[in-house]
Protein backbone atom coordinates (compact mmCIF):
# COMPACT_ATOMS: atom_id res chain seq x y z
CA UNK A 1 0.00 0.00 0.00
CA UNK A 2 1.31 3.12 -0.39
CA UNK A 3 3.41 5.12 2.73
CA UNK A 4 1.35 5.09 5.91
CA UNK A 5 1.55 8.10 8.53
CA UNK A 6 3.55 7.42 12.08
CA UNK A 7 0.58 7.39 13.78
CA UNK A 8 -0.12 3.54 14.00
CA UNK A 9 3.61 3.02 14.33
CA UNK A 10 3.12 5.23 17.92
CA UNK A 11 -0.08 3.19 18.77
CA UNK A 12 1.65 0.23 17.94
CA UNK A 13 4.56 0.63 20.03
CA UNK A 14 2.49 1.98 23.43
CA UNK A 15 0.46 -0.79 23.01
CA UNK A 16 3.00 -3.83 22.81
CA UNK A 17 5.84 -2.13 24.21
CA UNK A 18 8.29 -2.27 21.75
CA UNK A 19 10.26 0.44 19.99
CA UNK A 20 10.84 1.49 16.47
CA UNK A 21 14.39 2.68 15.19
CA UNK A 22 13.67 5.95 12.62
CA UNK A 23 16.28 5.62 10.45
CA UNK A 24 18.15 8.83 8.41
CA UNK A 25 19.00 8.28 4.93
CA UNK A 26 21.07 10.70 2.20
CA UNK A 27 20.87 8.53 -1.31
CA UNK A 28 18.57 6.48 -2.92
CA UNK A 29 20.72 3.01 -2.01
CA UNK A 30 20.13 4.03 1.84
CA UNK A 31 16.15 3.83 1.29
CA UNK A 32 15.95 0.71 -0.79
CA UNK A 33 18.29 -0.71 2.02
CA UNK A 34 16.37 0.40 5.17
CA UNK A 35 13.36 -0.95 3.72
CA UNK A 36 14.36 -4.20 2.42
CA UNK A 37 16.10 -5.08 6.21
CA UNK A 38 13.06 -4.21 8.01
CA UNK A 39 11.60 -6.68 5.59
CA UNK A 40 13.68 -9.39 6.21
CA UNK A 41 12.70 -8.72 10.01
CA UNK A 42 8.93 -8.31 9.52
CA UNK A 43 9.21 -4.91 11.50
CA UNK A 44 7.49 -1.64 10.21
CA UNK A 45 10.01 0.93 8.83
CA UNK A 46 10.51 4.55 9.35
CA UNK A 47 13.25 6.46 6.93
CA UNK A 48 13.72 9.87 8.02
CA UNK A 49 14.80 12.64 5.78
CA UNK A 50 16.60 15.91 8.01
CA UNK A 51 16.28 19.34 6.42
CA UNK A 52 19.55 19.09 5.12
CA UNK A 53 19.61 15.49 3.61
CA UNK A 54 16.67 16.93 1.81
CA UNK A 55 19.12 19.82 0.30
CA UNK A 56 21.80 17.25 -0.39
CA UNK A 57 19.24 15.30 -2.41
CA UNK A 58 18.44 18.26 -3.99
CA UNK A 59 21.86 18.35 -5.52
CA UNK A 60 23.63 20.73 -2.85
CA UNK A 61 26.95 18.98 -2.46
CA UNK A 62 27.83 22.36 -0.29
CA UNK A 63 24.22 21.14 1.62
CA UNK A 64 24.88 23.41 4.82
CA UNK A 65 23.60 26.15 2.28
CA UNK A 66 20.84 24.54 0.96
CA UNK A 67 18.04 26.86 -0.51
CA UNK A 68 14.18 26.36 0.15
CA UNK A 69 14.40 25.06 -3.94
CA UNK A 70 16.92 22.56 -3.38
CA UNK A 71 15.03 21.12 -0.42
CA UNK A 72 11.65 20.99 -2.09
CA UNK A 73 13.75 19.02 -5.01
CA UNK A 74 15.48 17.09 -2.25
CA UNK A 75 12.40 16.23 -0.58
CA UNK A 76 10.40 15.14 -3.88
CA UNK A 77 13.53 12.77 -4.92
CA UNK A 78 13.62 11.17 -1.43
CA UNK A 79 9.45 10.58 -1.39
CA UNK A 80 9.83 8.99 -5.02
CA UNK A 81 12.40 6.75 -3.64
CA UNK A 82 10.89 5.20 -0.63
CA UNK A 83 7.33 5.04 -2.87
CA UNK A 84 9.23 3.08 -5.61
CA UNK A 85 10.68 0.35 -2.58
CA UNK A 86 7.86 0.94 -0.38
CA UNK A 87 4.79 1.44 -2.24
CA UNK A 88 4.38 -2.43 -2.89
CA UNK A 89 6.59 -3.63 0.46
CA UNK A 90 4.69 -6.42 2.98
CA UNK A 91 5.68 -3.90 5.57
CA UNK A 92 4.28 -0.48 6.77
CA UNK A 93 6.76 2.51 5.94
CA UNK A 94 6.55 6.20 6.79
CA UNK A 95 8.67 8.72 5.39
CA UNK A 96 9.28 11.35 8.27
CA UNK A 97 11.10 14.84 8.08
CA UNK A 98 13.52 15.25 10.87
CA UNK A 99 14.12 18.77 12.54
CA UNK A 100 11.99 20.67 10.38
CA UNK A 101 13.36 23.78 11.16
CA UNK A 102 10.72 26.61 10.68
CA UNK A 103 7.51 26.30 8.95
CA UNK A 104 7.89 26.47 5.33
CA UNK A 105 10.48 23.87 5.66
CA UNK A 106 8.00 21.23 7.36
CA UNK A 107 5.27 22.51 4.42
CA UNK A 108 7.47 21.78 1.86
CA UNK A 109 8.04 18.31 3.29
CA UNK A 110 4.35 17.32 3.60
CA UNK A 111 3.43 18.93 -0.12
CA UNK A 112 6.33 16.77 -1.28
CA UNK A 113 5.11 13.22 -0.19
CA UNK A 114 6.29 13.04 3.61
CA UNK A 115 3.72 10.74 5.75
CA UNK A 116 5.12 12.71 8.75
CA UNK A 117 7.26 15.61 10.18
CA UNK A 118 9.04 16.83 13.11
CA UNK A 119 8.66 20.73 13.86
CA UNK A 120 11.85 21.80 15.83
CA UNK A 121 11.07 24.67 17.93
CA UNK A 122 13.00 23.39 21.12
CA UNK A 123 15.07 26.94 20.73
CA UNK A 124 12.12 28.83 21.17
CA UNK A 125 10.65 30.35 24.56
CA UNK A 126 7.71 27.96 25.29
CA UNK A 127 5.13 29.64 24.40
CA UNK A 128 6.13 30.44 20.76
CA UNK A 129 7.33 26.66 20.93
CA UNK A 130 3.65 26.22 21.11
CA UNK A 131 2.66 29.16 18.85
CA UNK A 132 5.13 27.03 15.74
CA UNK A 133 3.88 23.16 16.69
CA UNK A 134 0.62 24.18 16.79
CA UNK A 135 0.60 25.63 13.59
CA UNK A 136 2.39 23.06 11.62
CA UNK A 137 -0.56 20.49 13.49
CA UNK A 138 -3.24 22.39 12.10
CA UNK A 139 -1.66 22.32 8.22
CA UNK A 140 -0.34 18.53 8.47
CA UNK A 141 -3.08 17.07 10.42
CA UNK A 142 -6.25 17.34 8.12
CA UNK A 143 -3.92 16.31 5.74
CA UNK A 144 -3.57 12.64 7.83
CA UNK A 145 0.28 13.35 8.45
CA UNK A 146 1.67 12.61 11.84
CA UNK A 147 3.10 15.52 13.84
CA UNK A 148 6.11 15.25 16.16
CA UNK A 149 7.37 18.41 18.47
CA UNK A 150 10.45 18.56 21.04
CA UNK A 151 10.58 20.03 24.69
CA UNK A 152 14.07 20.28 26.27
CA UNK A 153 16.97 21.07 23.95
CA UNK A 154 20.15 18.17 23.21
CA UNK A 155 23.36 19.17 23.39
CA UNK A 156 26.03 18.45 20.25
CA UNK A 157 26.50 18.81 16.67
CA UNK A 158 24.71 17.25 13.78
CA UNK A 159 23.60 19.27 10.60
CA UNK A 160 22.95 22.34 11.67
CA UNK A 161 21.00 21.13 14.96
CA UNK A 162 23.87 22.69 17.49
CA UNK A 163 23.86 23.37 20.97
CA UNK A 164 26.54 23.32 23.59
CA UNK A 165 24.40 22.63 26.71
CA UNK A 166 21.36 20.31 27.06
CA UNK A 167 18.82 21.27 28.86
CA UNK A 168 16.38 18.40 30.53
CA UNK A 169 12.31 18.17 29.01
CA UNK A 170 10.36 19.34 32.07
CA UNK A 171 8.01 16.49 32.56
CA UNK A 172 5.93 19.03 34.46
CA UNK A 173 5.02 20.87 30.78
CA UNK A 174 4.26 17.92 28.77
CA UNK A 175 0.80 17.78 29.47
CA UNK A 176 0.41 21.05 28.67
CA UNK A 177 1.98 21.21 25.35
CA UNK A 178 0.21 18.37 24.14
CA UNK A 179 -3.16 19.66 24.79
CA UNK A 180 -1.97 23.31 23.01
CA UNK A 181 -0.54 21.50 19.81
CA UNK A 182 -2.06 18.33 19.41
CA UNK A 183 1.07 16.56 19.09
CA UNK A 184 1.01 13.12 18.37
CA UNK A 185 4.63 12.38 19.78
CA UNK A 186 7.24 14.48 21.17
CA UNK A 187 11.11 14.26 21.65
CA UNK A 188 11.92 14.63 24.80
CA UNK A 189 16.06 15.52 26.49
CA UNK A 190 17.05 13.20 28.76
CA UNK A 191 21.13 12.97 28.54
CA UNK A 192 20.95 11.82 24.55
CA UNK A 193 23.36 13.64 22.56
CA UNK A 194 23.43 14.35 18.75
CA UNK A 195 26.73 13.74 16.70
CA UNK A 196 29.11 10.95 17.56
CA UNK A 197 31.07 12.46 20.73
CA UNK A 198 27.89 11.59 23.33
CA UNK A 199 30.82 10.52 26.29
CA UNK A 200 31.91 7.30 27.59
CA UNK A 201 29.27 5.27 29.91
CA UNK A 202 26.25 7.53 29.25
CA UNK A 203 23.47 7.00 31.79
CA UNK A 204 20.35 8.71 30.95
CA UNK A 205 17.47 10.15 33.17
CA UNK A 206 15.07 7.68 32.60
CA UNK A 207 13.19 9.50 35.20
CA UNK A 208 11.95 12.51 32.98
CA UNK A 209 10.34 9.82 30.44
CA UNK A 210 8.41 8.11 33.42
CA UNK A 211 7.24 11.36 34.70
CA UNK A 212 6.25 12.79 31.23
CA UNK A 213 4.32 9.80 30.39
CA UNK A 214 2.63 9.10 33.93
CA UNK A 215 1.43 13.07 33.77
CA UNK A 216 0.23 11.99 30.09
CA UNK A 217 -1.74 8.82 31.36
CA UNK A 218 -3.05 10.47 34.56
CA UNK A 219 -4.60 13.20 32.00
CA UNK A 220 -6.34 10.41 29.63
CA UNK A 221 -3.61 12.01 26.65
CA UNK A 222 -2.10 9.45 24.05
CA UNK A 223 1.03 10.31 23.02
CA UNK A 224 4.51 8.66 22.56
CA UNK A 225 8.42 10.50 23.65
CA UNK A 226 11.45 10.19 20.85
CA UNK A 227 14.52 9.61 21.32
CA UNK A 228 17.00 11.58 19.64
CA UNK A 229 20.44 11.41 19.31
CA UNK A 230 20.81 7.75 19.87
CA UNK A 231 23.37 6.30 17.92
CA UNK A 232 25.05 3.62 19.30
CA UNK A 233 28.32 4.20 17.64
CA UNK A 234 29.61 0.56 18.08
CA UNK A 235 32.94 0.48 19.01
CA UNK A 236 34.26 -2.80 16.91
CA UNK A 237 32.98 -0.11 13.77
CA UNK A 238 34.95 3.12 15.55
CA UNK A 239 38.44 0.90 15.96
CA UNK A 240 37.79 -0.91 12.24
CA UNK A 241 37.87 2.18 10.34
CA UNK A 242 40.59 3.85 12.43
CA UNK A 243 42.17 0.60 10.99
CA UNK A 244 41.89 1.59 7.98
CA UNK A 245 43.03 5.10 7.75
CA UNK A 246 40.65 6.92 9.24
CA UNK A 247 40.62 9.05 12.14
CA UNK A 248 37.33 9.19 14.47
CA UNK A 249 38.75 10.27 18.15
CA UNK A 250 36.48 10.10 21.08
CA UNK A 251 33.34 8.46 19.52
CA UNK A 252 30.83 7.23 21.99
CA UNK A 253 27.30 6.76 22.17
CA UNK A 254 24.51 5.59 24.07
CA UNK A 255 24.95 2.09 25.01
CA UNK A 256 22.10 0.02 24.35
CA UNK A 257 21.02 -1.52 27.35
CA UNK A 258 20.06 2.13 28.48
CA UNK A 259 17.89 2.96 25.41
CA UNK A 260 16.29 -0.98 25.76
CA UNK A 261 15.68 0.30 29.62
CA UNK A 262 13.63 3.49 28.40
CA UNK A 263 11.66 1.87 26.13
CA UNK A 264 8.90 0.27 28.80
CA UNK A 265 8.59 3.75 30.03
CA UNK A 266 6.71 5.32 26.33
CA UNK A 267 10.01 5.90 24.50
CA UNK A 268 8.53 4.15 21.31
CA UNK A 269 10.81 5.85 18.39
CA UNK A 270 14.53 5.91 18.85
CA UNK A 271 16.79 7.95 16.08
CA UNK A 272 19.77 6.94 14.66
CA UNK A 273 21.99 7.92 12.15
CA UNK A 274 25.54 8.36 13.35
CA UNK A 275 25.71 4.67 12.94
CA UNK A 276 24.91 4.12 9.65
CA UNK A 277 26.93 7.04 8.47
CA UNK A 278 30.25 4.83 10.10
CA UNK A 279 29.45 1.72 9.01
CA UNK A 280 28.96 3.21 5.78
CA UNK A 281 32.87 5.04 6.03
CA UNK A 282 34.10 1.89 7.35
CA UNK A 283 32.62 -0.07 4.38
CA UNK A 284 34.20 2.23 1.86
CA UNK A 285 37.49 2.07 3.11
CA UNK A 286 37.95 -1.25 3.68
CA UNK A 287 36.74 -1.75 0.15
CA UNK A 288 39.31 0.68 -1.55
CA UNK A 289 42.09 -1.20 0.91
CA UNK A 290 41.09 -4.70 -0.51
CA UNK A 291 41.05 -3.16 -3.80
CA UNK A 292 43.89 -0.32 -4.14
CA UNK A 293 43.64 -0.13 -7.67
CA UNK A 294 40.62 0.97 -7.39
CA UNK A 295 41.87 4.02 -5.80
CA UNK A 296 42.45 5.24 -9.18
CA UNK A 297 39.33 4.50 -10.83
CA UNK A 298 38.34 7.42 -13.39
CA UNK A 299 34.72 7.12 -11.15
CA UNK A 300 35.07 6.58 -7.80
CA UNK A 301 38.99 7.68 -7.93
CA UNK A 302 37.90 10.99 -6.71
CA UNK A 303 35.66 9.49 -3.90
CA UNK A 304 39.21 7.70 -2.57
CA UNK A 305 40.81 11.24 -2.64
CA UNK A 306 38.42 13.38 -0.96
CA UNK A 307 38.60 10.75 2.15
CA UNK A 308 41.77 10.95 2.58
CA UNK A 309 41.93 14.38 2.39
CA UNK A 310 39.94 14.60 5.43
CA UNK A 311 39.90 11.40 7.25
CA UNK A 312 38.09 12.61 10.06
CA UNK A 313 35.31 12.81 8.36
CA UNK A 314 32.79 10.36 8.03
CA UNK A 315 29.82 11.52 6.70
CA UNK A 316 28.85 10.36 2.97
CA UNK A 317 28.33 13.76 2.09
CA UNK A 318 31.28 15.09 2.18
CA UNK A 319 33.54 12.37 0.29
CA UNK A 320 30.59 11.25 -2.43
CA UNK A 321 30.22 14.59 -4.14
CA UNK A 322 32.10 13.31 -6.93
CA UNK A 323 29.08 10.25 -7.79
CA UNK A 324 26.09 11.88 -6.40
CA UNK A 325 24.27 12.18 -8.87
CA UNK A 326 22.83 8.77 -9.60
CA UNK A 327 23.35 8.58 -5.79
CA UNK A 328 20.29 11.00 -5.43
CA UNK A 329 18.17 10.49 -8.61
CA UNK A 330 18.32 6.85 -8.49
CA UNK A 331 19.63 6.74 -12.16
CA UNK A 332 20.50 3.41 -13.57
CA UNK A 333 23.68 2.80 -12.74
CA UNK A 334 26.02 0.82 -15.33
CA UNK A 335 29.39 1.74 -14.24
CA UNK A 336 30.69 -1.28 -12.22
CA UNK A 337 32.71 0.43 -9.86
CA UNK A 338 30.44 3.00 -8.83
CA UNK A 339 28.02 -0.41 -8.24
CA UNK A 340 30.22 -1.69 -6.30
CA UNK A 341 30.52 1.58 -3.97
CA UNK A 342 26.74 1.35 -3.95
CA UNK A 343 27.42 -2.23 -2.76
CA UNK A 344 29.29 -0.79 0.17
CA UNK A 345 26.35 1.62 1.32
CA UNK A 346 23.57 -0.76 1.21
CA UNK A 347 25.95 -3.36 3.61
CA UNK A 348 26.20 -0.69 5.63
CA UNK A 349 22.70 -0.02 5.97
CA UNK A 350 21.80 -3.88 6.31
CA UNK A 351 24.39 -4.51 9.44
CA UNK A 352 23.53 -1.19 11.64
CA UNK A 353 19.58 -1.06 10.97
CA UNK A 354 19.49 -5.07 11.06
CA UNK A 355 20.93 -4.95 14.82
CA UNK A 356 19.09 -1.62 15.88
CA UNK A 357 15.52 -3.97 14.82
CA UNK A 358 16.66 -6.34 17.21
CA UNK A 359 17.79 -4.60 20.10
CA UNK A 360 14.51 -2.04 20.17
CA UNK A 361 12.11 -5.20 19.69
CA UNK A 362 10.27 -4.51 16.96
CA UNK A 363 10.70 -7.73 14.95
CA UNK A 364 7.87 -9.67 13.53
CA UNK A 365 5.94 -6.26 14.74
CA UNK A 366 4.58 -5.22 11.30
CA UNK A 367 1.49 -7.19 11.12
CA UNK A 368 0.13 -5.68 14.19
CA UNK A 369 0.50 -2.28 13.11
CA UNK A 370 -2.59 -0.53 11.14
CA UNK A 371 -2.12 0.21 7.89
CA UNK A 372 -3.79 3.47 7.60
CA UNK A 373 -3.82 6.04 4.55
CA UNK A 374 -3.59 9.66 5.26
CA UNK A 375 -7.01 10.28 3.97
CA UNK A 376 -8.35 7.62 6.50
CA UNK A 377 -6.08 9.01 9.57
CA UNK A 378 -7.19 12.72 8.51
CA UNK A 379 -10.60 11.64 8.90
CA UNK A 380 -9.92 10.32 12.50
CA UNK A 381 -8.13 13.93 13.38
CA UNK A 382 -11.28 16.08 12.28
CA UNK A 383 -13.29 13.58 14.44
CA UNK A 384 -11.71 13.33 17.16
CA UNK A 385 -11.80 17.64 17.15
CA UNK A 386 -15.29 17.62 16.23
CA UNK A 387 -16.93 18.69 20.07
CA UNK A 388 -18.82 15.92 21.67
Amino acid sequence: MPLVPLRPLLEASLQHGFAHGAFNVNAVAQAQAVIEVHEQFRSAAILQGADLANAFMGGRADFLNGTLEDKRRGAQRIAAAVRKFGADSPVPVVLHLDHGKDFESVKVAIDNGYTSVMIDGSHLPFAENVELTRAVVQYAHPLGVTVEGELGVLAGVEDDVFAEHSTYTNPMTVCEFFKKTGVDCLAISYGTKHGAVKGEHVKLRKEIAIAAMENLRHEGIFGVLVSHGSSTVPQYIVAELNQLGGKVSGAHGIPIAELRAVIPYGVGKINVDTDIRLAVTRNIREYFANHPAQRASQSIGPVWELMEQKPEQFDPRVYLPPVMEPLITGAAITDPDLLDLVGCIKRGVHEVVGTLIVQFGSVGFASRVEQVSLEAMAKRYRNAARPR
